[in-house]
């Protein structure tokens, strides 16, 4: 990692905008040739002459088997000249070395670069996609995003690899190749431009057709990997519900899509390839017909005619190569269509709106006539104010859909009010910079998310350089020692992914000592005891109240017994606050609140 980060500062980096009005990717964005040059391959450009010349050498050290096989055949074997022929072949094998160093360069030097700018690429991206609000998540599958940072980036290679290099190289030899044709014999040459040049035309063509062939095929791409890793991590609910069949074939249908999608551009590929084929074929056969006759009637030496014929190869290969090439490099822009739609779209922090520090965090936080909405005219808040002071207990209840969760959210700014104002020791929440709010909060969810890992690891992830001491104490306060002290590695149990080897109340505690261990100043609780049992959640009750002093807390809780104590209690109904107070007083006023707690109580 640190080699990667070396690297990263010394490497030129790639420049995105990252700009879009709206907070939307632009719609079918599209990279041009310039902006690919100026952000990838200008920035590297002394990597990429280097790569030219090493390319250049090699092509011109292709063209002394064709310049010398005229030499050989017209000069060397008519006149017997053996110290000649030794010379030629000294020099036909140091071009020979030549080539076998110049493409061993080539593949170290600018392979090794490409690999480091997907590296880099991908690094940038993945930083970008964690950088996007919490609604972009909710919207868009894990697998699809997994698609978008590790595979729409592959391409580039082609852009600062060898493919580029040998474009150019390719050009240059077809060049050079081309006035060495036009001094042997100009009619021959020009029979063979007219075929070239047709194949020209719908090689263009053919890859203004590709481009957006290859742009969809990342799409589907991405579908399809977002759809297997949903089945791979619910295989336990597919298999429960007897789901294979349906889930296998949903599977198939993507598959399809795709290989229908490649079959279209491997269509206008082969289409380029027979017509080169059937075209250069055809300036093959011409030429082979008038040199023929220009030999026999004395107008073209046979070497003239062997130099002329492998001279021709090194023109038309090349272009045949680009052809393959031209598809490689079409790919890739398709990628960086894709990548550029993605870093165009806005970020959840902006720098030009959230300047407001928090040197010092007392924790009282107060909502302003706040409302949301998750989508345009259909407000989930209405109008809701309320303060919760500095150590405070704020309990928020209410039946299922209410808004309860929504406020929780608005106060860890995983959302942002659409009117209103939320304010953190007197400051407008959205001004403040996000790092500092959050490195002061402290969450734990009622569908908590553990990493694969151990346990240790787990409770470390807020505080990786924790001491042994605090580690231990966050362990005894949720009583995670309670379990971990029957595994044979303890804190070092493996807990497989998203902890699927441990039960609900075990994932629950070591979130809760995850969150003890961050220390935080805002603590947000949001159905916290709902996977434990009536032992377990005993045994966090103690562990919350110690966690909880001291602290500004909201609870959301379904279990109203485990919210006497709230300093307030807010009831949520419709987005709305129905009724505030604490436990008595609501008991008192015979409300919903009453209703509820009674209800609860009976069953």
């Amino acid at each position: 990692m640190k080699k990667f980060n070396r690297f990263q500062e010394k490497t030129p980096k790639i420049k995105f905008n990252t700009k879009a009005e709206g907070g939307q990717p632009a719609k079918h964005s599209k990279v041009t040739k310039a902006q690919a040059f100026k952000t990838i391959i200008w920035p590297r450009r002394k990597l990429v002459f280097i790569g030219l010349f090493l390319i250049v050498l090699s092509r011109l050290a292709s063209l002394v088997l064709p310049w010398k096989s005229k030499a050989l055949l017209d000069d060397v074997i008519p006149n017997k000249d053996y110290d000649q022929l030794y010379s030629l072949l000294l020099i036909v094998g140091i071009a020979i070395l030549v080539q076998a160093v110049t493409s061993f360069l080539l593949t170290k030097i600018l392979s090794v670069q490409a690999q480091y700018l997907i590296s880099e690429l991908r690094a940038k991206v993945q930083k970008k996609v964690l950088s996007l609000p919490i609604s972009f998540f909710d919207n868009t599958k894990s697998g699809v995003l997994v698609s978008r940072i590790m595979t729409d980036v592959e391409g580039v290679r082609n852009l600062i690899g060898t493919g580029l290099v040998q474009m150019v190289g390719g050009t240059i030899t077809a060049v050079i190749s081309l006035v060495l044709l036009i001094k042997i014999s100009p009619s021959m040459t020009l029979f063979v431009l007219v075929p070239v040049a047709i194949f020209g035309v719908v090689a263009l063509k053919a890859f203004k057709y590709i481009r957006p062939i290859f742009r969809k095929r990342g799409v589907i791409n991405a579908e399809v990997t977002g759809r297997l890793t949903e089945s791979l991590a619910g295989v336990r609910v597919i298999k429960a519900f007897n789901a294979e069949e349906q889930e296998n074939k949903t599977f198939e249908e993507g598959v399809e899509r795709l290989f229908n999608n490649v079959k279209r551009s491997l269509t206008a590929t082969a289409a380029m390839t027979s017509s080169s084929t059937f075209l250069l074929g055809l300036a093959s056969t011409g030429i082979m017909g008038i040199g023929g006759y220009k030999i026999m009637t004395g107008d073209l030496t046979v070497g003239d005619f062997l130099s002329f014929t492998l001279l021709l190869g090194f023109m038309i290969a090349p272009i045949v190569q680009m052809s393959n090439i031209g598809s490689q490099l079409t790919e890739a822009m398709a990628g960086l269509d894709r990548t550029e739609e993605l870093m165009n779209m806005e970020a959840e922090e902006d720098a030009g709106n959230r300047t407001e520090e928090l040197p010092n965090v007392i924790g009282n936080i107060e909502f302003k006539d706040v409302s949301f909405a998750y989508e345009k005219g259909k407000e989930v808040i209405h109008n809701i104010s309320f303060e919760a002071a500095s150590g405070t207990v704020t309990a928020l209840v209410g039946s299922s859909g209410s808004g309860k969760s929504t406020i929780a959210g608005l106060s860890a700014t995983f959302l942002n009010p659409k009117s209103g104002m939320i304010t953190i020791d007197g400051k407008d929440l959205s001004k403040v910079k996000l790092n500092h709010y959050r490195r002061n909060l402290g969450v734990v969810l009622q569908d908590e998310f553990l990493f694969e890992g151990t346990i240790r690891e787990n409770i470390l992830f807020p505080r990786p350089n924790a001491t042994e001491e605090q580690l231990q104490n966050a362990v005894n306060s949720a009583y995670v020692n309670e379990f971990t002290d029957r595994f044979d590695e303890g804190l070092d149990t493996l807990i497989g992914e998203r902890g699927v080897k441990l039960s609900g109340g075990q994932r629950q505690r070591i979130a809760i000592a995850r969150a003890i261990l961050a220390d935080p100043k805002i603590i947000i609780l949001d159905e916290a005891t709902s996977n434990l049992d009536n032992e377990s959640e005993a045994l966090i009750q103690k562990s919350l109240n110690e966690l909880m002093k001291g602290r500004t807390t909201f609870v959301i809780a379904h279990r109203l017994s485990t919210i006497k104590k709230a300093d307030q209690i807010l009831v949520i109904e419709d987005g709305r606050i129905v009724e505030r107070g604490n436990h008595e007083e609501l008991i008192q006023s015979e409300g919903r609140y009453f209703d509820l707690y009674t209800y609860q109580a009976r069953i």
